[in-house]
């Protein structure tokens, strides 16, 4: 995950969001939830605070789901074209 080339003239957080939407549609964390915030942040060696961002996106996108107090789960494609 962190082989990702960060382009520092774009939004970090949108790039990082771009690489966690085409993970999900691939089936990564298929039927699990993605890592925690720290993780991410670490793996992608940016700040919580960015991949806060970039999950607040892929949020509104359809691409996850956040559950207060279980963590952050992947939508698969077929259920965002269902609406």
């Amino acid at each position: 995950m962190g082989d990702l080339e960060l382009d520092r003239s774009r939004p970090v957080w949108k790039q990082i969001s771009e690489d966690l939407a085409r993970r999900i549609d691939a089936g990564e964390w298929a039927g699990e939830r993605l890592p925690g915030l720290v993780k991410l942040s670490s793996r992608y060696s940016v700040a919580v605070s960015t991949i806060q961002k970039a999950i607040t996106h892929l949020k509104t996108t359809g691409h996850v789901r956040v559950e207060l107090g279980l963590g952050t789960w992947p939508v698969p494609p077929a259920e965002r074209q269902q609406g």
